[in-house]
């Protein structure tokens, strides 16, 4: 195909205004001017002519190089390959038009053989739209992926060409949001500071009141308090930006995912702590508690089952503490998978909440959909729940919704997650009990299960593991009473010289005092037999 370099210039003609063209005078000088190339491109589908043109040299050596670049790439296929034609040429055309940096030709080969995009000009924002739009999960996991996205991918990454993208870029990222992390602790507590301050100025006197419009004014000024990005939020980021990479990388846009190789804090999941006494009474003094997931004992856990026996939500909390269900998975639960006369339910579905919208859903993973096995004191709890929602049912009448739920609220409709938590922290505070959470009702019923000698495996079906590390990991707390007999139990178990003398030294003790004390039975029984003698006499 034909290609070519020409030297142009933009003089004009002083009396007609028309370029002069190859008549100006000054073409003679190699300075005067700027040299041009155009070649010929594989004519498009419908056969219309295209060429790539490029302008604005100012040697032909330059001009001639881009010329060699663009035939070196339209020399990557062969005639009898129309369709490789057809992409470098649409590449080259797009190039052109964009008046981009012509491609390095080995890195063009190596995109062609893979049946990678030529051009490389997506964005890692335009890949990120595109990645989520096209996924197939629930709305709750599309909303999670979108708020990384927005808030912390686009704004630092976005920008980027998705082939160029590099290990450094994210590294730099992430320490930019932990820069950011320092200055809102450092808004959040001045926006602090002022509302203290703001409390403590009286509300009477003109001197006062100027005070308080003052300081007012300033904290409408200051940022409002914002959360700071944890390291549980930030494995998420990373984790989103992963999976969008991979497929991408499953796409054979990119080759390289540098999502997968940069290093970051890593987020320490709270270990399950006990409420022990001593605990308790620390949290009695400073109202703090010593960690984020705390555990019931099984007296706390039925002084609370039996302060909330009158609740109409006894059986849910019911159910939550005895068999560990999730909190969407028990709002969900419809009565045709909760076979009370064989002492079981299926899991199968549960509601979720989407900012404060709730759906159905089914369970996220496999191991979700589970039975679990209900003894006898639950399922008549249950029968007992049933037949007081019967009588609502038959009280309200035509207004009764019907879900075919569990649990329900009082018209039948579907209960709020976010509702039952907030009912659920009301009630533990009338109890009196130390707080804690509503799943943490759920780390109770495992950890109960553990302590009972329940198998883990066992435990971790129960629960909806998809492996029982999750269940030694994260829900085994252990209560004081089984902690120490283990620690008997393993103590017997070897055999120390200290100890067996210990042993021995002990028994003799015993021996000799069960001696004594047989010696000073006989002295007492003897002195009685003289008393009784000698009152006789």
């Amino acid at each position: 195909m034909k290609g070519s370099t020409h030297r142009r210039c933009y003089c004009r003609d002083p009396h007609t205004g028309k370029p002069l063209g190859k008549k100006c005078p000054k073409l003679s000088s190699r300075k005067h001017g700027s040299y041009s190339i155009r070649q010929e491109l594989p004519p498009r589908e419908d056969g219309t002519r295209r060429s790539f043109s490029r302008a604005g040299y100012d040697t032909l050596k330059k001009a001639q190089a881009d010329l060699d670049h663009v035939r070196a790439l339209l020399g990557l296929t062969d005639t009898d390959d129309p369709e490789g034609m057809r992409l470098i040429a649409a590449m080259l055309e797009e190039i052109g038009n964009e008046k981009a940096p012509l491609p390095d030709v080995e890195e063009t080969r190596r995109r062609l053989n893979a049946g990678q995009d030529l051009v490389g000009s997506l964005t890692v924002a335009e890949w990120l739209d595109r990645w989520l739009a096209g996924k197939r999960i629930r709305k709750s996991g599309i909303s999670r992926y979108e708020t990384d996205i927005r808030i912390h991918l686009k704004p630092h990454i976005g920008h980027r060409r998705l082939d160029r993208l590099r290990v450094s870029h994210l590294s730099d990222m992430f320490t930019a949001i932990t820069d950011a992390n320092a200055e809102l602790l450092e808004q959040n507590a001045q926006r602090r500071a002022a509302i203290d301050e703001l409390a403590t100025i009286p509300w009477k006197g003109a001197e006062h009141r100027a005070h308080r419009k003052t300081l007012k004014s300033a904290i409408d000024a200051m940022p409002p308090f914002r959360r700071v990005t944890g390291p549980a939020t930030r494995q998420h980021v990373k984790a989103t930006l992963r999976a969008a990479l991979n497929d991408a990388i499953g796409q054979q846009i990119i080759t390289f995912n540098p999502a997968a190789h940069v290093e970051i804090d890593p987020a320490r999941k709270p270990k399950a702590l006990v409420w022990t006494d001593e605990r308790v009474a620390v949290w009695e003094q400073t109202g703090e508690k010593p960690s984020p997931v705390m555990v019931w004992t099984p007296a706390q856990t039925g002084a609370f089952l039996d302060s909330v026996t009158e609740d109409r939500l006894y059986a849910m909390w019911h159910l939550i503490a005895f068999r560990g269900l999730r909190r969407g998975e028990a709002c969900g639960q419809p009565w045709s998978e909760t076979n009370l006369d064989t002492h079981s339910l299926t899991v199968s579905s549960q509601i979720v909440q989407d900012g404060w919208a709730v759906e159905t859903s089914q369970p996220k993973t496999d191991s979700g959909f589970r039975v679990i096995a209900l003894d006898t004191d639950t399922v008549n709890v249950l029968k007992e729940h049933r037949e007081r929602q019967n009588a609502d049912r038959e009280e309200w009448g035509t207004a009764w919704v019907e879900t075919g739920l569990v649990f329900t609220q009082e018209d039948g409709s579907w209960l709020h997650p976010g509702k039952v938590t907030d009912l659920f922290e009301r009630l533990v505070a009338a109890s009196g009990l130390p707080p804690i959470r509503l799943h943490d009702l759920r780390h109770g019923a495992a950890t109960l299960m553990l302590a009972a000698g329940i198998d883990v495996k066992i435990v971790s079906d129960t629960l909806g593991h998809s492996d029982t590390r999750i269940t030694r990991d994260i829900y085994q707390s252990v209560l004081p009473h089984v902690g120490k007999n283990a620690a008997e139990a393993t103590a017997k178990l070897v055999p120390l010289q200290r100890k067996v003398e210990a042993e021995e030294v002990a028994r003799k003790a015993e021996k000799v005092r069960k001696k004594a004390k047989r010696a000073k039975k006989v002295q007492v029984e003897g002195e009685g037999k003289a008393r009784r003698k000698k009152r006789k006499t």
